[in-house]
């Protein structure tokens, strides 16, 4: 199984990516942070100074509806921070 799943897009990863060189992915949950380091510097071909991970856990939501009580779950994953050198860029765009 791959490592890196996908890339994570949305306004806090897209803002620290500019201000921060700091990309979000979600990771595979048995990978550790060498591995992590590994797979994107083979993907994207930058040069990797730090990676953060975490486990993020699944959010439980209840409904009180006519039929009754409905329960129900999100899948929980692993997150990875990579903090990418001065000069280097990933582009998730260009192959749109």
């Amino acid at each position: 199984m791959s490592i890196l799943i996908k890339p994570v897009i949305t306004e806090k990863a897209t803002m620290d990516s500019e201000l921060n060189s700091r990309y979000t992915f979600e990771v595979n949950p048995g990978s550790n942070k060498i591995e992590i380091k590994n797979a994107v510097e083979a993907t994207y071909g930058v040069s990797v100074i730090k990676v953060r991970t975490m486990n993020v856990r699944p959010d439980r939501s209840t409904k009180f509806t006519k039929s009754g009580m409905i329960t129900g779950k999100t899948k929980g994953f692993k997150k990875a921070i990579v903090q990418v050198a001065e000069g280097d860029v990933i582009d998730f765009y260009s192959n749109i």
